[in-house]
């Protein structure tokens, strides 16, 4: 890949660094040439080269080729200190090794292009999968209730004085369907984006995990198939300082993603106590759960299971993950005794009670 040590000096000062080094190994090799010889110190300077070549630029590179080879002819290649050469096999060696220093700097320059370009080649390839997997994605996510929501609403607008109430009723009810389902669609993307961005921080504040926990079972009611959810939490759980904003949506994430890929009549149990100093929260069902193969794959974008039914976009987990990261919390996936999935997280966090709270 392009090597990104490059960048990590300016230009101006890439030429300081180059004849800096050599000079710093010119005296080390000074002090110890009697006892190596000017033909290893030749070879030490062309390694200096090599390690150069990752850090700086072409020109400074040869610039700095230049100063190593006359140097090294000026110190150390007998008679020392003139630039005159006696022997014709040292003055081949002082050719050699000017054009093996110059060749090496461009080379490395060029190798470093293709790779630059390379790695530009690869940042658009995947750019365009990860398009391609959204577009994929929504285009069925976002097609069917906007599809239901104009077919409803014009239904009710061409027909609407010989439609009954209940036809009326039940057309409302699938626009308030298909309205939520493309509510969290959006909301999804818009999440996605707040974790990619790098700059998601949770803005903490005393929450009461239970109820958040009851909301969060509350918003995917619609989507219940005569699935039994429980809630099992420590009588004596504290208040956690947690973005509630956030712990919400990863709960509801856990939630409705076990109502969806398990079937009717499934049990999803989600657990919360406290635990080493901060919040344990389990998500498990009696589902099929994951395979082994694909447990570290699921928290990846747009990642579904390969015989998955159709629907989603393969972003709750991800956005999940993000979500208890920016908490510095931890969220893995294990299978339940009973075989289905277990979502385990862990979070540092702050605790108190109602009385510490009305005491403060």
């Amino acid at each position: 890949m392009y090597n990104p040590l490059l960048n990590t000096i300016r230009p101006a000062n890439q030429y300081l660094v180059s004849l800096s080094t050599i000079v710093v190994v010119s005296i080390g090799c000074y002090f110890l040439s009697e006892m190596i010889g000017y033909k290893i110190v030749a070879f030490i300077l062309l390694v200096t080269l090599s390690l150069l070549a990752l850090l700086i630029d072409i020109l400074p590179m040869l610039v700095a080729a230049i100063v190593s080879a006359f140097t090294w002819n000026f110190f150390f290649i007998p008679p020392r200190f003139t630039l005159h050469v006696n022997k014709a096999e040292d003055f081949l060696l002082f050719i050699m090794y000017f054009i093996v220093a110059m060749v090496h700097a461009i080379l490395t320059f060029k190798i470093r292009q293709i790779q630059k370009k390379t790695s530009i080649r690869a940042g658009r390839a995947t750019t365009l999968k990860l398009y391609n997997t959204l577009l994929n994605s929504l285009s069925h996510e976002l097609r069917t209730p906007i599809a239901t929501i104009i077919g409803a609403t014009d239904n009710m607008l061409t027909n609407g004085n010989r439609l009954t109430e209940e036809n009326k009723m039940n057309l409302l009810s699938e626009i308030s369907v298909a309205s939520l389902r493309l509510n969290d669609q959006v909301e999804n993307l818009l999440n996605m984006s707040r974790v990619e961005s790098g700059f998601l921080q949770a803005k903490k504040d005393w929450c009461d995990l239970n109820e958040l926990i009851y909301t969060s079972i509350k918003r995917v009611e619609d989507s219940i198939d005569n699935h039994i959810i429980q809630v099992k939490s420590d009588e004596d759980l504290p208040l956690f300082k947690l973005d509630a904003g956030l712990m919400e949506q990863v709960l509801y994430n856990l939630i409705n993603n076990a109502v969806i890929y398990t079937p009717p009549s499934s049990i999803i149990i989600v657990t919360a106590k406290y635990i080493n100093g901060g919040c344990n929260i389990v998500v498990e069902d009696n589902g099929t759960g994951f395979p082994g193969e694909e447990r570290e794959k699921v928290f990846e974008k747009f990642y579904r299971l390969k015989y998955s039914k159709t629907g989603g976009t393969g972003l709750g987990l991800s956005i999940a993950r993000g979500f208890i990261e920016a908490h510095e919390g931890v969220i893995t996936l294990e299978s339940s005794d009973s075989g289905g999935a277990k979502f385990i997280i862990n979070i540092p966090a702050e605790t108190a009670t109602l009385n510490d709270i009305n005491n403060d």
